[in-house]
């Protein structure tokens, strides 16, 4: 999940490959004419995952993986590479907003992953901000423009169509999908398999109710079915106040619309981000999402707990919860980016929780990331680690601005069997590697790597 927002609203989706340090989300299933990919995110094949990470200019720069981790190799991609479709730059009013969501799975199971690019801004048979979503198939080369393929859909006015992708299989039949939100209150399920020529499965709509205005979408396994599910985030109106929400439409042979909650009662976030994984190994996956205007923008995270048939009941993690290193002050924003995955090895699947502008030793805006551990009873802040650039071993000092956190992924990078956390200021500078070991993060070989931390999971 990536994807494209200001700084301290990185959308982080939560699609991934396997059931890797209890992160529930995408299995591809079994073979059918050919075997899918190993990874959601191996473009070229060669059994080692491939980052891709929109920019700020309608761009998505692909950094193939190598057996060591990060390699050197990227190429960009832009409605001015060939054969993929479009027009760069403003389109009816709208800036291009091309590569502002991205999505990896193998859509059309021939062995290589796919990528999914949003553009929510795209003039389309002359409808403004009609919005579209490119498929660039990958090949034993890596991707390529050369035979891009546009989802079909009926062209709107703002209809922002890509606002917010995901893939997953939500209907559980083995064969990966892809849902499509729309800048208003519907998401588009598209089933696979996907072809070339542009065919799919079947298409379903699913739409929330008038006063509903999509901000976000996450998917991942809640239930314990084989279908993935989901959840669109958006703004709500409840009580002539305007809310963040959080909608659950469980996945299966029949998509069906499940319950809502409120997230923030009073102040939405616009740009939220989430995560679901099985925070604490009870076989239900949990969606983490963030409230960064809580308590006058000192930002929390929200745990709406999974289910037998769907979300149940809901936590708050903020700077104030027992064990979290540092203090909630007015506009830290804690929860501006969220990443899961299992940092100690012991089964539970951990949060990495960005805090970008933090103060560290009075230097403002500085920016740091704790790292909150699953257990029994799901996320606290016991054992929880806090890193900035003031920790020993992080390369670099605290600078005033900066917004270190603003961007954060857990992934084993070296594929030494440990999540490895990733963090970046912003969308142009490289990441700082911290690796992972077995009693956790740490910073002993901290580096900086030619990555940016906002790859989807």
């Amino acid at each position: 999940m990536s994807t494209r927002t200001s700084l301290r609203l990185a959308l982080a989706t939560a699609t991934a490959v396997s059931l890797t340090g209890g992160l529930l989300s995408l299995s591809v299933g079994a073979a059918s004419a050919a075997t899918p990919a190993k990874y959601a995110d191996d473009f070229n094949g060669d059994g080692y995952r491939d980052y891709a990470v929109a920019g700020l200019g309608g761009d998505v720069t692909v950094t193939y993986g190598t057996a060591t981790g990060v390699g050197t190799t990227k190429k960009t991609f832009t409605q001015s590479s060939a054969g993929i479709p479009g027009t760069v730059g403003d389109a009816g009013g709208y800036a291009d907003a091309f590569g502002e969501d991205i999505a990896t799975a193998d859509l059309n199971r021939d062995g290589y992953a796919d990528l999914a690019v949003a553009d929510r801004s795209e003039k389309v048979s002359g409808k403004a901000g009609s919005g579209a979503v490119t498929i660039l198939w990958g090949r034993r080369t890596g991707l390529t423009g050369s035979d891009a393929t546009r989802l079909k859909v009926t062209a709107r006015t703002d209809q922002g169509f890509g606002k917010a992708i995901e893939t997953g299989d939500f209907n559980g039949d083995g064969k990966a999908d892809l849902a499509v939100a729309d800048a208003f209150k519907s998401v588009y399920v598209y089933r696979g398999g996907f072809a070339k020529s542009g065919t799919t499965g079947k298409v379903t709509k699913h739409t929330r109710d008038a006063t509903f205005e999509t901000t976000g979408l996450v998917a991942g396994k809640v239930t314990k079915d084989k279908a993935t599910d989901l959840y669109l985030l958006g703004q709500g109106y409840h009580s002539d106040k305007m809310t963040q929400d959080a909608w659950f439409l469980r996945g299966g042979s029949t998509i069906k619309p499940g319950k809502a909650t409120v997230v923030n009662g009073s102040t939405p976030d616009y740009g939220p981000t989430g995560v679901v994984a099985d925070f604490n190994k009870d076989g239900y996956g949990d969606l983490a999402v963030s409230d960064t205007r809580y308590n006058n923008k000192a930002g929390s995270v929200v745990v709406w707990r999974g289910g037998s048939t769907g979300p149940t009941t809901k936590y708050r993690l903020t700077q104030s919860t027992s064990g979290v290193v540092s203090a909630a002050t007015a506009r830290d924003y804690f929860g501006s980016a969220l990443s899961a995955g299992d940092t100690n090895g012991d089964g539970y699947p951990d949060l990495a929780v960005g805090v970008p502008y933090e103060e560290i030793n009075s230097v403002k805006d500085a920016g740091g990331v704790h790292v909150l551990r699953g257990g029994r009873s799901g996320l606290t802040g016991k054992n929880s680690q806090w890193f900035s650039r003031a920790t020993a071993g992080v390369p670099g000092n605290p600078e005033q601005y900066e917004n270190f956190g603003s961007l954060v992924r857990l992934r084993d990078i070296d594929r030494d069997g440990d999540q490895d956390l990733l963090v970046s200021s912003n969308y142009y500078d490289p990441a700082v590697l911290l690796p992972g070991t077995a009693s956790g993060i740490k910073t002993t070989s901290a580096q900086e790597v030619g990555v940016v931390a906002a790859f989807p999971q």
